[in-house]
């Protein structure tokens, strides 16, 4: 797991209001976990507190990509427009 504070502190201080999160998996496997998905939930919230849009959040693999967005997940969640 990992902190908010440490995925936007780089946001802050440069006042970038958007942010795109990447993140891979040694396994190769792409395919977002429950965690995945609930920490993803967890930074567009964050952001969302801090004034910094998270555009996406991709899950880097063995020569694959998976967009969260892409997918709605979390569904919960609305992304930014």
């Amino acid at each position: 797991m990992i902190r908010p504070a440490e995925v936007f502190r780089e946001c802050v201080l440069e006042a970038a209001p958007r942010a795109i999160l990447v993140h891979n998996h040694p396994s190769g496997d792409p395919e977002p976990s429950a965690e995945d998905i609930q920490m993803t939930g967890l930074l567009l919230e964050a952001g969302r507190l801090l004034g910094v849009d998270v555009l996406d959040h991709l899950i880097v693999g063995h020569e694959k990509v998976v967009s969260m967005r892409a997918r709605d997940l979390p569904r919960s969640i609305t992304w930014p427009a």
